[in-house]
């Protein structure tokens, strides 16, 4: 039996339907990342990529991409 990913929302999500928010669910390796309105949808990465990633985005630096 594989066992499923522990599934992480955000505390500043609600609990309530309509709530609809980016879930992590952390891997020995990697971060799975998901849409909760389309759970089939799964996004691997790296701890580092999403590190930098999450950096970018808290600095502006991605904000020329708008």
């Amino acid at each position: 039996m594989v066992a499923q990913p522990a599934w992480q929302k955000s505390s500043f999500s609600g609990a309530d339907e309509g709530n609809n928010c980016v879930e992590l669910a952390p891997l020995a390796d990697a971060v799975l990342l998901r849409e909760s309105d389309d759970p089939g949808v799964i996004v691997t990465t790296t701890p580092a990529a999403l590190r930098a990633f999450l950096r970018d985005i808290r600095t502006g630096a991605l904000d020329h991409l708008r």
